[in-house]
């Protein structure tokens, strides 16, 4: 069996050659005034990121949104116990979602002195409230067309007052 000693092999040809392209080398630029100006460059890119991140967060909700039809559209119209998880699950999400807004978008603030503040990100944050209020309108949908709101007239025939009969009414 042969071994390979690589010992033997010359790197000083290798020294001199360009950096492959897109490769910034940090290090070398440890001497010069480049690292404050390539810094400004990398904090305002991970600004733009977290931004970026947070908008994905924001408009995540909007995104499940035609695999949950399709899951309401399977389920059938019938009140059965799968439908009724599934109508469960839609319907609890969006108040989940919405309670927990400040620690979902914690990661995504500007500073981290102010995380769980409601005053950072207000966009994202509306735009995320507007999504889950819509998948809580989805969810509300199905329950009509199950018929589980009370949405007609019979629906409230309980709280119905009536009048005296007209056979007992003396004029």
């Amino acid at each position: 069996m042969t071994h390979l000693d690589y010992t033997s092999i010359d790197t000083n040809k290798w020294k001199n050659l360009p950096p492959p392209p897109g490769f910034t080398n940090f290090s070398s630029h440890a001497n010069s005034r480049a690292p404050a100006k390539a810094s400004a460059v990398t904090s305002s890119s991970y600004a733009a990121l977290k931004q970026k991140r947070a908008w994905d967060l924001a408009l995540s909700p909007a995104k499940q949104l035609p695999m949950q039809a399709f899951m309401l559209y399977m389920s059938g119209g019938g009140v059965q116990i799968f439908s009724m998880g599934i109508v469960f699950m839609l319907l609890l999400t969006p108040f989940k979602s919405i309670a927990g807004i400040n620690s979902a978008f914690a990661p995504f603030a500007p500073n981290t002195s102010h995380a769980n503040s409601s005053s950072t990100l207000p966009l994202q944050k509306i735009a995320y409230i507007a999504c889950n209020l819509l998948t809580l309108a989805v969810g509300l949908w199905k329950c009509r067309s199950m018929g589980l709101l009370p949405t007609g007239t019979g629906d409230w025939l309980a709280f119905e007052t009536r009048g005296p009969a007209p056979e007992i009414s003396l004029f």
